[in-house]
């Protein structure tokens, strides 16, 4: 009997059972060595549309396409062992029917090993929810500021501020949790409604953006490294990796300008021949 111990990934049973107790922590991954790193911290790695601004200089998550989730999903599965792994379904990859949304939510599944999939959407796509989750495939929703939706709102604007949002953002929940959804991320939604959701659902409520007693949180990663160009106001930077790289890459441009490296210690030398003949 082998005496190393298989680690068992976390299940979306285990996620939807900590609804009120200690809270969720969930971050944002797209690549094997991040996924790695992260993977002791976390309860669950979500493969974010994000990856399109964050990894691939695009203006919003509208240009990834599925082969890219698909891409990005093997990479983080093959670092995270022990998080439960989520991915994004991109724009235009569920929206058109239920029956064409389990067809990419399965490949997804199957050419990934993920464990779920994430899309946006409140009452509009409960119909496309339950599909899902009636035929295997676990949904993770997400409502209040859904940034599929930026062209037709106009931008990324918190929701919720004004009383008169509020019965259309917790008719929204309400039907992600009917449909049966194990949990739903709220972003941009103004904290005193996201409180009063994540207290009427019976699900898990992952904030970002929202409220600290949601049950679980997510960040975009690249925002708490300090990675990214932009950081969104909500977003408690817990290191500048930006500096530290700008820094490396300028010592290092010194050193090879100065012909200061490679130096002794980073070069082959000849390996030395022994003669073996008797003389």
């Amino acid at each position: 009997m082998s005496s190393h111990t298989k680690i068992k990934r976390t299940t979306v049973s285990k996620i939807a059972a900590r609804k009120g107790g200690e809270p969720i922590v969930c971050l944002t991954a797209y690549t094997a060595p991040m996924a790695r790193l992260l993977d002791d911290h976390t309860d669950l790695l979500l493969v974010g549309d994000s990856v399109a601004m964050v990894l691939h200089g695009m203006d919003s998550t509208i240009g990834v396409t599925l082969e890219h989730m698909i891409m990005h999903g093997q990479a983080v599965m093959r670092g995270a062992k022990k998080a439960l792994v989520v991915i994004d379904m991109p724009f235009g990859s569920y929206e058109e029917s239920p029956q064409v949304a389990f067809r990419n939510a399965s490949r997804l599944m199957q050419k990934t090993g993920c464990t779920a999939v994430k899309f946006e959407g409140g009452k509009r796509m409960a119909q496309t929810i339950r599909y899902l989750t009636e035929r295997g495939v676990p949904v993770m929703g997400h409502i209040g500021l859904m940034p599929q939706l930026v062209h037709v709102k106009g931008g990324y604007r918190v929701v919720g501020r004004h009383s008169a949002e509020w019965a259309a953002i917790e008719a929204d929940a309400e039907a992600v949790e009917q449909a049966g959804a194990f949990a739903v991320v709220l972003e941009g939604i103004a904290e005193p409604l996201a409180e009063k959701i994540t207290k009427f659902l019976t699900i898990p409520t992952i904030g970002i953006g929202a409220s600290a007693q949601c049950d679980g949180q997510i960040l975009v990663t690249d925002d708490l490294l300090g990675l990214s160009e932009h950081t969104p106001s909500f977003v408690k930077k817990y290191a500048d990796l930006s500096q530290q790289i700008d820094r490396a890459g300028e010592a290092y441009a010194k050193d090879v300008r100065a012909r200061h490296f490679p130096g002794p210690d980073h070069v082959y030398g000849m390996k030395l021949v022994r003669n073996t003949k008797a003389s």
